[in-house]
């Protein structure tokens, strides 16, 4: 079978349709008796290998009435740890609901979640909950939902791969879009795989293919960023070359801790909804800024901290078996948790002095008694000069000796022989130098032990070779390492030694964690902290190398003199700067220009900006004020979309169509050279279709083409702004012929660069009589379509009247102007106001 051996004897069986324990071949056995709901849970475990263990609480039966939701979930490990992704199913009802998010080691989105769905049973890796090594996650999900069955299965059937073609089967046709929000969504998709797959076990049927609802749930308090847009912005990864640090992140990268990188990562894939916390984060952000030895001393304890939530994950298993390299490993963590507890006073010190609410929170968690206790616990039996240290023979060197002397006299009794080893060495290599007059050294690595190593020209040596006593020789230009029969048995005596004082070491650590176990939870507080503060001090110190800043929120967007923050960290001179101004009244802006004139280059910025803004970031530009993007959206013309075919239309047809089904009033919607990969005149009618509907949302929208008749939508919405990028025309010296000269400024109308296609002609060799047809053609065409497209005097004034009033809606909501100058601001208002309306409505206004 799928899943290997289990069986269920679960009551009320017949409300999931489960197949009875004699029709399901090798099921291992989860049991749920009829005890009070006061009783301890019952746990029952496999032993076969195909299988984790089920646990069940003892009141799950109760549940079983009523709840119909099953769900998988599934960690990323490594740096991905942190990442989590769900995929839910209502057995009720044919709809699927994925889920991916990073989450901190409280795992708070991860429980809000699942209480939100409250699951008839919880699906997870064996990995998760293997006997001894039971992951944090599973603990914590364990201790909240005690009345839902929990089963595992192997980590292998989380298959992203297999996630996604389940998806393309049963998905059906309406809700496909949700391919390109989930695609590159791993863990979600591998949970997905899971999922279904024992679904359709314990139903013992199938789901008739593009039967299924399939959505994509973001998650509550951040924005929800597609991966198509993340990609198209290059936020965690650039595009030609994913090695390359020219990304969002790479920009606002200074972190110190794996800790603090992962968590900035995150964030900018999952920006902050809720302007409250923003602010916060911002008030951070600026006592750093102002306050050099806050900052300084901040960023020097932060550095020496380890991966904290690393050192937790191991510290908090227990090995199946009590190997060496178990026991080394469990010396060496204890000494990376002495190293991390010594920085809490420190951290503390460097924070006593701070101001605002989040720091002073930071400060008195740190306050927490269990800290203390923990490491008095560890002075009492390790070194107080043990530390962490770099390099392998320092650090062996501090876990040999790193419990104090009269503990254990056996161990006391075997340092003292791995010490005179260690010396017999060094004596003997000593002897050796001696002996062939060569300067020889003692080295160590942890994959050879002791060696001899030496720097000499090969001249020097007797034949260009070294004598016959030496094996296993390497030489790297004049530097040779080798070894000797003698000093390859004393390695094997000093690995012995090693091996009892390890083993002694690791009982008297085991004991020792046994005591501190109960305290240790104190250190998830100070795995968020450390990381929080490391991404803090992060934005703080790409502002001290740029002319950054703070961003406000309000419910307008509007970025005077923004740049682009990745073109400044790759361009040798300052990008040009640009204005931006949407508001509810103004909130679709169209933008048009030749290419290569940098209309995606001034999308990508605004969208980088909202972003760096939502986390928390200052913002590069003169000033800024964005309104809260809630999805942020974009369609981003790339290079093999020059190119007219059939896959390019579809691309473009099903990033269009996902933007319109997902988008909402709250979000920023991004569109750069939409309906390019078909026929002129399907184009233009996609884009002004795609425009008017877009239109009824309040979104802001900046939309970026080449069809210049898109530009005269602003007569029929007054909510429509046309920009457009200059460029200069620069005759060559000859003066035969004319270029384009980019000036990457943007100004307020559409451009008056028509023709693109012709001007590229004439610097061609195409002969000069068809070039003259095709100008006068265009120009037949233009003329006919401007006709029709004209604004009458009765459309002038009311797009002139509602741009008054909207103007006006603004002032009311965020004015910070005195009488007198409010006074003059409307002065003005009504000045451009009787500017904008036709001459006859002026003279009749007037009377």
């Amino acid at each position: 079978s799928y899943f290997g051996d289990k069986s269920s004897c679960v009551e009320n069986t017949s409300a999931l349709n489960l197949t009875s324990c004699s029709s399901v071949r090798g099921l291992n056995t989860t049991c749920i008796g009829k005890a009070p709901l006061s009783s301890s849970r019952s746990v029952c475990r496999s032993h076969t290998p195909l299988m984790g263990y089920s646990v069940t609480s003892s009141s799950a039966v109760s549940a079983h009435t009523v709840a119909s939701v099953i769900v998988a979930v599934v960690e990323g490990r490594g740096l991905a740890r942190g990442e989590v992704g769900m995929a839910s199913i209502d057995l009720k009802n044919p709809e699927v609901i994925l889920s991916q998010f990073a989450d901190n080691t409280t795992y708070a989105k991860v429980i809000t979640k699942l209480k939100i769905l409250t699951p008839l049973e919880i699906i997870m890796s064996n990995t998760a909950c293997d006997a001894g090594n039971t992951t944090k996650l599973f603990s914590l999900i364990t201790e909240h939902f005690k009345n839902v069955t929990f089963t595992t299965v192997q980590r292998k059937y989380f298959n992203e791969t297999k996630g996604l073609e389940y998806i393309e089967q049963l998905c059906a046709s309406e809700f496909s879009t949700v391919f390109m929000e989930v695609q590159s969504k791993y863990y979600c998709l591998a949970a997905a795989a899971a999922l279904l797959k024992y679904v359709e076990f314990i139903q013992n049927s199938v789901y008739a293919p593009k039967s299924l609802k399939v959505r994509f749930q973001g998650s509550e308090k951040t924005a929800m960023i597609d991966s198509s847009s993340a990609q198209n912005l290059e936020l965690v990864i650039n595009n030609r070359d994913s090695r390359n640090g020219h990304t969002l992140f790479g920009v606002l990268n200074y972190t110190k801790t794996p800790g603090g990188s992962r968590r900035l990562r995150s964030n900018i894939l999952e920006p902050l909804v809720d302007a409250e916390t923003i602010n916060t984060r911002l008030d951070c952000v600026q006592e750093l800024l102002q306050d050099e030895e806050l900052f300084f001393g901040l960023q020097a304890v932060i550095s020496k901290f380890l991966d904290t939530e690393q050192l937790l994950s191991v510290l908090v298993q227990i090995p199946k078996q009590d190997t060496i390299k178990a026991a080394e490993s469990k010396i060496t963590n204890l000494i990376y948790l002495k190293h991390t507890l010594e920085l809490v006073e420190p951290l503390k010190a460097a924070l006593r002095s701070c101001n605002t609410p989040l720091l002073k929170a930071y400060y008195n968690s740190l306050e927490d008694s269990r800290f203390g206790i923990i490491l008095e616990k560890i002075t009492t039996v390790i070194n107080d000069d043990t530390r962490y240290t770099k390099g392998c023979l320092s650090m062996r060197t501090q876990k040999c000796y790193a419990v104090k002397p009269n503990i254990n006299e056996f161990l006391d009794i075997a340092r003292r022989t791995y010490t005179e080893i260690v010396d017999d060495i060094a004596g003997m290599i000593t002897q050796l130098a001696e002996k062939y007059n060569l300067p020889m050294k003692t080295s160590f690595s942890s994959a050879r032990g002791f060696f001899i190593q030496m720097n000499v020209d090969c001249s020097t040596l007797p034949n260009g070779q070294l004598p016959s006593e030496f094996t296993k020789i390497t030489r790297m230009k004049n530097t040779y390492s080798f070894t000797s029969a003698d000093l390859i048995k004393m390695n094997e005596r000093c690995q012995e030694s090693l091996r009892e004082i390890y083993h002694m070491t690791y009982l008297i650590v085991c004991k020792l964690l046994n005591e501190i176990y109960e305290h240790i939870h104190c250190l998830y507080k100070l795995s968020d902290i450390v990381s929080m503060l490391d991404m803090l001090l992060s934005f703080a110190h790409a502002c001290t190398l740029s002319d950054y800043v703070r961003p406000e929120f309000t419910d307008t967007l509007a970025i005077k003199q923004g740049w682009h923050p990745i073109l400044e960290k790759i361009a040798v001179e300052k990008p040009v700067s640009n204005n931006t101004y949407l508001t509810e009244g103004n909130n679709f802006v169209i933008i048009t220009g030749p290419n290569m004139s940098g209309k995606s280059t001034y999308l990508k910025q605004i969208a980088l900006c909202q972003i760096m803004a939502q986390i928390g970031s200052y913002v590069p530009a003169e000033y800024c004020s964005f309104r809260i993007a809630e999805q942020i959206f974009t369609r981003i013309g790339m290079d093999d979309d020059i190119e007219t075919n059939a896959s390019t239309f579809m691309k473009e047809m099903k990033e269009i169509t996902y933007i319109i089904q997902n988008a909402n009033e709250k979000s920023l919607i991004i569109i750069d050279e939409l309906g390019r990969g078909t026929s002129a005149e399907e184009g233009i009618g996609i884009c002004y279709a795609a425009c008017e509907y877009l239109l009824n949302l309040k979104a802001f929208t900046l939309f970026a083409t080449h069809f210049l008749e898109l530009c005269h939508i602003d007569a029929l919405y007054p909510n429509v702004e046309n920009y457009h990028f200059e460029v200069q025309h620069v005759r060559s010296s000859a003066g035969n012929k004319e270029k384009i000269a980019y000036t990457y400024t943007l100004s307020k109308g559409y451009t008056e660069e028509k023709n693109y296609g012709l001007k590229a002609a004439e610097v061609s060799s195409l002969p000069s009589s068809i070039i003259l047809d095709a100008k006068e053609i265009t120009n037949h065409i233009a003329k006919q379509i401007l006709h029709r497209q004209k604004s009458t005097p009765e459309m002038m004034k009311q797009r002139a009247a509602y741009h008054l009033a909207m103007r006006l809606v603004q002032t009311a909501r965020n004015s910070r102007l005195d009488p007198d100058s409010l006074r003059i601001y409307l002065k003005g208002l009504k000045k451009k106001y009787e500017a904008s309306c036709p001459a006859p409505e002026q003279n009749d206004e007037q009377q």
